[in-house]
């Protein structure tokens, strides 16, 4: 029976690893958003003779700051459904306790209907975590756009001229980005 019960507890460490991972994520996010919104208001009160890259970069915090505020909302779905998947895991190993001190066959199949719930939330949680990890992407790919594009305008034009471009792996470069 203590063994049965203690089977769970893998996965129960799992769910507290994700837990914990996707609680420190979603904390990067919140400081990303904190930093962005500090640097979008300095840019408001700049001088106008700096404003098309004062607008250049606005558009890009603005952009930035849309994608973070859809991967924090999904970091704290995934965080629901992790801490929902813990609490099944609990509840599973808890129901193999009872279901031994009971000894009815016609009860044994809640740990596992408990277990599979617990394993359906883990599931869930982890899709949503590959969808968090691709919009992170895409913040990313745009920001080192913006940068790219910015640092090209201001490099010396031998610099620019001399440089080769690298090959850009799973992307498409669009005509506009390479100008």
């Amino acid at each position: 029976m203590l063994t049965a019960m203690i089977t769970p507890a893998v996965l129960i460490s799992a769910c507290g690893s994700m837990i914990l991972s996707t609680s420190t994520r979603l904390g990067r996010v919140v400081d990303r958003v904190r930093a962005l919104s500090d640097k979008l208001d300095e840019l408001a009160a700049k001088s106008s003779n700096e404003v098309r890259e004062t607008k250049d970069r606005q558009a890009m915090i603005f952009a930035q700051l849309d994608k973070l505020t859809s991967r924090a909302r999904i970091l704290q779905r995934a965080m629901v459904s992790f801490y929902l998947c813990l609490g099944m895991f609990v509840a599973t190993s808890v129901a193999i306790g009872v279901v031994a001190i009971v000894r009815s066959p016609r009860y044994t199949i809640v740990p596992v209907i408990l277990g599979i719930i617990g394993a359906c939330f883990l599931f869930y949680g982890s899709i949503l975590l590959i969808f968090e990890a691709r919009l992170a992407l895409s913040t990313i790919h745009a920001e080192m756009d913006f940068i790219w594009s910015r640092s090209k305008r201001v490099a010396p034009a031998e610099i620019v001229e001399g440089h080769k471009a690298h090959f850009v792996h799973f992307r498409r470069r669009e005509k506009s980005q390479e100008s």
